[in-house]
């Protein structure tokens, strides 16, 4: 996993499967033939109706070839499957497309808090 985020730039954190682990419905990889990991994403989840896509990765030598639509796809089934009603995902403007166009996702109203900046205010 460090080095799938690595592989396009990311900065990897010690420990971060032992901390998100706990709060996942579940998880989506992808893996080339010789077993390389090329794609992931995790489904965090709040134990009822809602699941939330976090760290869609591709290895940045395979992205633009499918890899992140097919683990989406298969994270929503999955999480449908589970019993979850909504799905949710955040993302940077540059993503748009991707969620929206290729992964059938819509915009919705929502609100964010970036809680370093608001020091307890």
């Amino acid at each position: 996993m460090v080095d799938l985020v690595r592989s396009h730039g990311g900065q990897a954190e010690a420990g971060w499967w032992s901390k998100i682990q706990a709060h996942s419905l579940g998880w989506v990889a992808a893996r080339d033939a010789d077993g390389l990991l090329v794609g992931f994403v995790n489904v965090a989840w709040d134990g009822g109706d809602h699941a939330f896509l976090i760290d869609t990765k591709t290895r940045g030598s395979y992205q633009h070839r499918g890899i992140a639509t097919a683990v989406v796809r298969l994270a929503a089934a999955r999480a449908r499957a589970a019993g979850c009603e909504w799905l949710h995902v955040d993302f940077t403007p540059e993503l748009r497309a991707f969620y929206f166009d290729a992964c059938g996702f819509r915009p919705t109203d929502a609100g964010l808090i970036h809680l370093p900046s608001t020091r307890g205010e």
